[in-house]
């Protein structure tokens, strides 16, 4: 479920080589094709129509179910069935229109069966860690991974789905201590994402999950925390400055624009992990010239901040 520590579109696009079981003449390996993104998204797409015209899930558990929990969701094949009486049932009807997104300067479409849009009053950013109940399971109804007590992930850290789902949700409303020392969730998000490889896992494989294969997450969201994660003062989700919903580097060897990526000193860091976003060796924290807790709010003579101007090398020590 997990991907590398800083997850930049740059390094999806990178070739994965994935090792054989040694045999008897030595160790061989296996080097996965490359596909282009936007071809493997059509295909993926039709698999997924496929899957949510075909299966339905037990809609009656859920009307009327303040504090619903995905233990509770059933997903079965409408094959040898009629349940017409019920369309509503049918995943193709329950999750509505395609949600739509950009990853990897492909266009993308991933599907959401929203269960319980959850009670708090927060959302995570794209960027922020939540505390999540889930469990991951292929098209084919095989589960790869779960977890049926609170996990805590970086959305960062995860497969880019979960970064584009999660925000819609909210936390959860309240919890309960049990006299042994658990404590129950009430009113979380919860929903399923159905996701093409592009975000998912792509050209990866895991010992469950072959390359390329869509995939779909039950999860409950439960609690977020705010990330900043080069603790210099600017959340990290302030720290897209191109608002694309990721952390991004331009490749200038094919051309790409630096200044629209998330880098303003072009260090090949994002700005996001780096303590001197502009490079001009006043550590961005440091930039905070009111010493409010918000480096973004200290504006100077060009109109920007001064912790994203090299110009500016006023510090607050």
């Amino acid at each position: 479920m997990k991907l590398g520590k800083i997850c930049l579109s740059i390094l999806c696009l990178s070739v994965c080589f994935l090792s054989c079981k040694k045999d008897d003449d030595g160790d061989d390996t296996v080097t996965v094709e490359i596909r282009d993104r936007a071809e493997q998204q059509i295909e993926d797409n039709n698999s997924i129509i496929e899957y949510l015209e075909t299966h339905y899930y037990n809609k009656s558990a859920f009307e009327g179910n303040t504090n619903p929990k995905i233990s509770e969701l059933q997903i079965k094949s409408t094959e040898g069935l009629t349940i017409s009486e019920d369309a509503d049932s049918l995943l193709i009807n329950a999750v509505g229109v395609s949600k739509k997104t950009v990853y990897a300067d492909t266009d993308y479409e991933f599907y959401v069966l929203k269960l319980n849009q959850g009670g708090g009053e927060d959302s995570p950013t794209f960027s922020d860690n939540v505390l999540v109940n889930y469990e991951g399971f292929t098209l084919d109804n095989e589960v790869f991974d779960s977890a049926v007590t609170p996990v805590e992930f970086d959305l960062i850290n995860l497969v880019p789905g979960w970064r584009k789902v999660l925000p819609d949700f909210n936390v959860a409303e309240s919890y309960v201590e049990n006299n042994d020392g658990t404590v129950d969730f009430v009113n979380s998000g919860v929903g399923v994402m159905f996701l093409p490889s592009g975000l998912g896992y792509f050209s990866s494989a895991t010992s469950s999950i072959s390359s390329y294969s869509p995939i779909a997450f039950k999860f409950e969201l439960i609690h977020t925390t705010e990330n900043d994660h080069d603790g210099d003062g600017v959340p990290s989700y302030l720290e897209d400055l191109n608002g694309d919903g990721e952390f991004t580097l331009a490749n200038e060897d094919e051309g790409e624009d630096p200044t629209t990526d998330d880098d303003t000193d072009d260090d090949l860091i994002p700005d996001y992990y780096d303590t001197d976003d502009d490079g001009d060796g006043i550590p961005t924290i440091y930039e905070d010239i009111d010493e409010d807790g918000d480096p973004t709010n200290d504006i100077g003579k060009n109109g920007i901040p001064k912790y994203l101007d090299p110009e500016e090398t006023e510090s607050n020590t």
